[in-house]
């Protein structure tokens, strides 16, 4: 966002009487000064806000707090859905190496103060790749409930329509939306947006919708968390992932976590299973979803049949089955 559009923001907040949108807007006008080494009057501009909302009785949001936000209005209600999520990454059962980029993220989300200080930026924009089922979309929700940020989801199929200009319309409410509330937006599966524009079926309409959203990534200048998922990273467009700070990679589950995953999903049910190398076999191949599916069903099966454990057998089986439906 510009300054002039900050400016027609703050313009149009006061006019409209919203004081809790004009401290937000004012207040990326103080991120985007600290971003451009104006720190002193960054930090004047935000001892205002505070001093302001203090004498009109306002709450002052304390850092790691929810950001108060009203339930989207207008065109944007049909375009994004809001949740204050209460995930945590200790609920997450991943991959060493993503969570280890995931705690990167909320590391310079928690201090981007002080990397503002400093004419850093924190990381921002993140792209998530991966079969189904492999924990993208609740890293996301584990991010909003760590940095206590409202966790909005961008309706693609409100998003997209057969009017490609009405597209690219919407596209800058969210933008606009995410200058103006902080919070972590969601765009799932977005090689809807995203797709690759050589593509020999592709239109000039749909590349210009593409080119749109590359520049929206582009001009981003938000404090807010932008996060897109697809389970095609192939589909992608090479330009998309060089709009992103970074991109991570989610596999399928090897043994070690597949057995981490069952654990965790039966931790208050007891187990009877002397040899796991049988449920690694049948682990093989499925997702963290299809393998929470599963040792849920034998866990319910126990209890149905009056059972006291979930069994080896009773895993094998579950799991064998799942592999059934995900290539039926």
């Amino acid at each position: 966002m510009t300054t002039a559009d900050h400016v027609k923001a703050l313009v149009r907040s006061h006019a409209e009487g919203d004081d809790t949108r004009f401290y937000s807007v004012a207040l990326q006008v103080a991120a985007r000064a600290a971003r451009s080494g104006q720190s002193r009057f960054a930090q004047e501009l935000r001892d205002l806000v505070d001093e302001l909302r203090k004498a009109q009785g306002q709450t002052v949001v304390a850092p790691g707090r929810p950001i108060p936000v009203a339930k989207p209005r207008g065109e944007l209600a049909d375009l994004l859905s809001i949740s204050y999520p209460a995930k945590r990454m200790a609920d997450l059962v991943l991959e060493e190496s993503v969570r280890e980029q995931l705690l990167r993220v909320i590391s310079e989300q928690r201090q981007q103060d002080r990397l503002q200080e400093q004419g850093f930026s924190p990381l921002q924009r993140i792209l998530l790749l991966g079969p189904p089922g492999t924990g993208k979309t609740m890293s996301a929700r584990a991010l909003a409930g760590e940095l206590r940020l409202p966790l909005f989801v961008i309706r693609l199929d409100g998003i997209i329509t057969k009017f490609m200009g009405e597209t690219a319309a919407k596209l800058r409410l969210v933008f606009d939306a995410l200058v103006e509330t902080r919070g972590v937006y969601l765009f799932d599966e977005v090689d809807a947006l995203g797709g690759e524009r050589a593509r020999s079926n592709d239109v000039g309409e749909i590349r210009r919708v593409l080119n749109s959203f590359l520049q929206f990534l582009e001009q981003d200048e938000s404090e807010s968390l932008l996060i897109a998922a697809t389970n095609h990273p192939e589909l992608l467009d090479q330009a998309i992932f060089r709009r992103f700070d970074a991109v991570i990679a989610y596999p399928l589950p090897g043994p070690e976590l597949a057995r981490a995953v069952i654990r965790n999903r039966l931790a208050n049910v007891p187990v009877a299973i002397p040899a796991w190398q049988e449920i690694d076999e049948a682990a093989c191949g499925l997702s963290h979803a299809e393998i929470t599916l599963a040792a849920e069903h034998a866990a319910k099966d126990a209890i149905l049949v009056g059972k006291d454990t979930v069994t080896t057998r009773s895993l094998v089986d579950a799991l064998s089955e799942r592999h059934i439906r995900t290539h039926s």
